[in-house]
């Protein structure tokens, strides 16, 4: 067939001609808009490509890749093949600003000695009497001795402690009436075998080493004890309930404090009224005080309702520090709380993509190098024992251009980012909340993160990989009891176990008006040691 001619397609007349032409012009737009939706589609397919292959290489950076946060940012950071042009000039100009730290002086790596408070069995390795006589025929006399040190492990020894009431009666009285006994003491758990040294080092195994009480149950049948694990549990129980008085005036004394730092986190718990036991609950985590004497709180809550915050800062004015979780950041509008947020969570976001991409440098290793030198500023500080008001100080003039120089690069790279994209949603973060992660720089009190409250959350779920979830809701308020107990004796450097072995044979018969004597930070110390080094000597 032959193709038709072009005086056949074109029409002679200039009206269907532009008839023609308007139909095309459409066909056109058509395509033109056909082609933006395909590129667009596209795009959006490339965004979720990256995101995918981001969230794959966090979960195996996070699956095998060391969990530490520290990373030697200035060796690839400055690779300037791999940044574009702007991004090279903003490196060169944030590698002029360097913070410059005292020299660091590297210790002497050894051995270190063993205490000295504790019992000591000399062995003395002498000659034989046929080796004390000299080559020459002399008589050998001795001129020192060389010492050296080994520690020896002697398992626990447990032992049956009797209590004997004598009896006295009248002989003129019939029956009883005439009968005196001696007064019973007063015991932790009455009726019960458990002293405060057994009770102490059930407490400590489980809540301090991890230590489940089903492993205890074994351990002490292995030294002939039969002691069911149900009744550890209640034990446990028993002492939560017996050390609770002290809890409201722990409280007290944090919220008394003009800092408070707040966390939470995931607990299960077991035969919640109207719940499933696989319902997440929660353990909430306040830590205040003085600084040199810290006291930390955990709470057990059905709910991650922000509702539990309000509760606990009732009476409380003052700085708050926690990260961006909405429980929190309610308190934005507050007249008598200022909010404080955490650079940690604010790097992790950015820390994340870094060991996702270790070999791509980037936008994320940039900020965090910003970063690192705020902590750098702060490392200066714990070094040379600054003070807050010196801290304060030294934050003004050294952190404070580089959170300016932080802010704009943030601002730049905002607009140059999918906002979708993980480095987007970084970036987008920091700037969100930029007013509540610079305030620390205005009061020396504060830290630069959250970082000592989330180490306080690390022992629990240390624990909670061992013994997994706990079987009551008494049970979760006993071990938040404990908890807090045991670690504030630790931030005040007091043994948990000497602590517990002294307080729980004090408090049956402790005045109640006085029961704040009980706490780590105003207990007597030498009665502590005194509590601690008998158990050994005993």
């Amino acid at each position: 067939m032959k193709a038709a001619s072009t005086n056949q397609i074109i029409p002679n007349n200039i009206p269907e001609l532009q008839q023609l032409v308007t139909q095309l012009l459409s066909k056109v737009d058509d395509h033109i808009s056909e082609i933006k939706k395909q590129t667009a589609k596209i795009t959006e397919q490339n965004t979720e490509i990256e995101l995918l292959r981001h969230k794959l290489q966090a979960q195996l950076a996070a699956r095998f890749s060391s969990k530490s946060e520290k990373h030697n940012y200035q060796n690839d950071l400055f690779d300037e093949a791999e940044l574009p042009e702007q991004d090279q000039i903003k490196s060169i100009e944030s590698a002029d600003e360097e913070i410059t730290i005292a020299a660091h002086t590297r210790k002497k790596t050894g051995r270190k000695p063993l205490p000295n408070d504790l019992p000591r069995e000399q062995i003395i390795h002498d000659l034989r009497e046929e080796d004390k006589v000299c080559d020459c025929g002399c008589q050998l006399h001795k001129i020192g001795a060389d010492t050296s040190e080994q520690l020896e492990w002697i398992p626990a020894q447990v032992k049956i402690i009797e209590h004997i009431r004598l009896k006295y009666g009248c002989r003129n009285c019939k029956g009883d009436s005439g009968v005196i006994t001696a007064p019973a003491p007063k015991l932790p758990i009455p009726k019960s075998i458990a002293t405060p040294g057994l009770l102490s080092e059930i407490i400590t195994s489980k809540y301090e080493d991890h230590l489940p009480l089903y492993r205890q149950e074994k351990i002490l049948q292995r030294m002939g004890i039969d002691i069911p694990r149900a009744t550890l549990s209640n034990w446990m129980l028993k002492c939560g309930q017996l050390l609770l008085p002290l809890i409201p005036l722990l409280k007290h004394y944090i919220i008394s404090s003009k800092y408070i730092q707040a966390d939470e986190t995931t607990l299960q718990v077991l035969n919640e009224p109207g719940r499933n036991n696989t319902s997440k609950s929660y353990l909430w985590v306040f830590k205040g005080g003085q600084s040199e004497k810290p006291g930390v709180i955990y709470e057990y809550h059905p709910t991650r309702s922000g509702t539990v915050a309000v509760q606990f800062l009732e009476n409380f004015t003052g700085a708050l520090q926690s990260d961006a979780y909405s429980g929190y950041m309610q308190f934005k509008a507050s007249e008598l709380i200022e909010l404080y947020l955490c650079w940690a969570h604010a790097r992790r976001k950015f820390s994340d993509i870094v060991k996702a991409n270790k070999n791509k440098p980037g936008k994320a290793h940039m900020a965090v190098n910003f970063i690192a030198k705020l902590y750098a500023v702060e490392k200066y500080a714990r070094q040379e024992n600054l003070d807050f008001n010196q801290r304060e100080q030294l934050r003004q003039d050294k952190a404070l251009p580089i959170l300016r120089s932080f802010k704009t690069w943030l601002d730049d790279s905002a607009k140059t980012v999918p906002p979708k994209s993980p480095i987007g949603e970084a970036i987008s973060y920091a700037l969100k909340h930029w007013n509540e992660l610079i305030k620390y720089i205005d009061n020396g009190e504060v830290e630069i993160d959250n970082n000592g409250i989330e180490n306080l959350i690390r022992p629990f779920a240390l624990g909670r990989k061992n013994w997994l979830f706990c079987g009551s809701p008494e049970g979760a308020e006993a071990g938040a009891v404990i908890y807090s107990l045991i670690q504030t004796c630790k931030l005040n450097n007091i043994e948990p176990y000497a602590y517990f072995k002294y307080v729980l044979a004090k408090i049956p018969s402790h005045n109640k008006d006085n029961l704040k004597e009980l706490l780590p930070k105003f207990i007597d110390r030498l009665a502590i040691i005194n509590a601690y080094t008998d158990s050994f000597l005993a």
